[in-house]
C-alpha cells in the first residue's frame, strides 16, 4: 500500500536505531533467542486456560522480580504486572502479552521440536509473547537503556473466548495514566493492528411452560420453535462488507434424550457478532434484538395460549474503534518494521488486547502477525511455533516502546 511516514517519526526511529545502546539491545535479543525459547518451553508446560492463569502469573511475577522490575504484583484482575522505572519525565507505556490459552486444563503439553518448529498447544498464542517480554527486559538491562517514561510489563489474564479481554480491560479501568500500549500476540512482525473490531457474544434463552409433545400439543407454545424462528431470521440478515461486519449463531441447545417426547420449557442459542464500525455494530445489535423479539411474538401468536419470553446473558461486549492510520505509534511501528527488514502492512480490524485501549482513544498497536495464524493456532493437534527469526518480535516491541517512552537525554517521545 502507499504509506508515507512523517519526517518527524522517521527521524526519531533513525536516531533511535543509531544509538549504541539500542544496537547493543537489538543484538542481545538475537543472541538471547535460545534463552527466550527456554522460557517459552517452561511457560507452555504450565496449563493456563482462560480464568485459570494463576500459575503462569506466578511464574511471570517471579521472573519480573529476578529481572529487577519494581512494583511487581498480581493485580485484582489476575494480571502479572511489573514496572521498569523511567525518570518520570515521559509517557507511561504498557507492553502486554496474554497468558491464557484456549486449551482445557487436562490438555497434554509435551513440546516437540524439529529443525524449523516447536509443536505444542499454546506454544505461539500467546506463550511466545510472555517469553518475548522476558528477553526484552533482559535486553534493556544488558544495554543499560534508561527511558524517560515508565515501561509497564504485563502478562494479562482472560484474553481468549469468554474472557473477553477481561484482564486488560480491568487494568485500564484501574490505571488511568497509561499513555500508550504495545500488545504482542503471535510470533512474527509485518502486520500492524491499529483498529478494534467491536464484538458482542451473548446467550439468549427462550422460556415457556413445556409439556408432553403429544398431550400438550396445541396447548402451549414451544420455546425451541421460537429459538429456531430467531435463528432463521438472523440467518437472513444482510450486513456490510465494508466495514467488515459478521455474525454467527454458534450454539443451539434444548432438551435431552430422556425427554425426547417433550416440549421443552426452555431453549438457548449463543450468538457472536462483530464489526469494524461502531455504528454498524450497533445497527446489527438492534436487528438481532428485533429478530429475537419477533420470533417470540410469532411463536406466541401461533398457539395463542401462553407467552414465550426470553432472557439475555451477555458474555462479551467490546466497542469498535480505530486510531488514525498516521497516529505516531502506527508510524513508529511501520518504520521499525522497515528497519528490521520486513515489509509492513496495516490490518483492517482485529479483536486483540489492543482493542481495549484503542476503543478508549489511547494509542496502541498489536504486533505479532496474529492474522493468518489461524491455520495452526487454536488447534491442539497442529499449533506450532516457527523458531527462525522470531527474535524480531521483541525487537519490534522494544523499538516502538522506546520511541513512545523516550530514551533518557537522547530521544523525546513521539506521542
Amino acid at each position: 500500500m502507499d504509506y508515507e511516514v512523517h519526517s518527524n517519526v522517521k527521524a526519531v526511529i533513525q536516531k533511535l536505531t543509531s544509538l549504541d545502546s539500542v544496537k547493543k539491545a537489538l543484538t542481545f535479543l538475537k543472541e538471547d533467542h535460545e534463552n527466550s525459547i527456554s522460557d517459552q518451553l517452561e511457560l507452555v508446560q504450565i496449563p493456563a486456560p482462560t480464568f485459570h492463569e494463576e500459575k503462569r502469573a506466578a511464574y511471570m511475577t517471579e521472573t519480573f522480580r529476578k529481572l529487577g522490575l519494581t512494583d511487581v504484583h498480581i493485580d485484582r484482575n489476575g494480571n502479572a504486572v511489573g514496572v521498569r522505572k523511567g525518570r518520570g519525565n515521559g509517557p507511561k507505556i504498557l507492553i502486554d502479552g496474554h497468558m491464557d490459552t484456549v486449551y482445557p486444563m487436562d490438555t497434554p503439553l509435551h513440546p516437540r521440536r524439529d529443525e524449523d518448529y516447536i509443536y505444542c498447544p499454546g506454544i505461539t498464542d500467546d506463550t511466545r509473547a510472555c517469553a518475548a517480554m522476558l528477553t526484552l527486559i533482559r535486553a534493556l538491562n544488558h544495554a543499560n537503556i534508561e527511558t524517560e517514561g515508565d515501561i509497564i510489563f504485563m502478562g494479562s489474564a482472560r484474553e481468549e473466548g469468554r474472557g473477553a479481554f477481561g484482564g486488560i480491560k480491568g487494568f485500564f479501568d484501574d490505571n488511568k495514566d497509561i499513555d500508550a500500549a504495545v500488545c504482542m500476540d503471535g510470533c512474527g512482525i509485518g502486520q500492524i493492528i491499529y483498529q478494534s473490531t467491536g464484538f458482542k457474544t451473548m446467550e439468549v434463552t427462550f422460556h415457556g411452560i413445556g409439556g408432553h409433545a403429544y398431550g400438550a400439543f396445541g396447548e402451549v407454545a414451544n420455546p425451541l420453535h421460537a429459538a429456531a424462528r430467531a435463528v432463521a431470521k438472523i440467518a437472513d440478515l444482510q450486513v456490510p462488507s465494508n466495514p467488515k461486519t459478521t455474525y454467527c449463531v454458534s450454539n443451539f441447545h434444548a432438551g435431552n434424550d430422556a425427554g425426547i417426547h417433550a416440549i421443552v420449557p426452555s431453549a438457548s442459542i449463543k450468538i457472536n457478532y462483530r464489526s469494524n464500525g461502531q455504528k454498524e455494530l450497533e445497527q446489527l445489535d438492534a436487528e438481532i434484538a428485533r429478530c429475537i423479539k419477533e420470533a417470540c411474538q410469532e411463536e406466541t401468536k401461533r398457539w395463542g395460549r401462553d407467552e414465550i419470553t426470553y432472557t439475555i446473558e451477555t458474555y462479551c461486549d467490546v466497542p469498535a474503534g480505530s486510531l488514525d492510520q498516521h497516529d505516531p505509534i502506527v508510524e513508529a511501528a511501520w518504520e521499525s518494521i522497515t528497519f528490521l527488514g520486513k515489509k509492513p502492512g496495516l490490518v483492517e480490524g482485529g479483536p486483540t488486547n489492543a482493542s481495549i485501549p484503542i476503543s478508549r482513544g489511547i494509542p496502541a498497536v498489536c504486533i505479532g502477525d496474529e492474522v493468518g495464524m489461524e491455520t495452526f493456532c487454536h488447534n491442539a493437534a497442529s499449533e506450532r511455533f516457527p523458531v527462525k527469526d522470531t527474535w524480531q518480535m521483541p525487537q519490534l516491541a522494544m523499538l516502538i516502546a522506546l520511541a513512545s517512552a523516550g530514551v533518557l537525554e537522547e530521544i523525546k517521545s513521539i506521542l
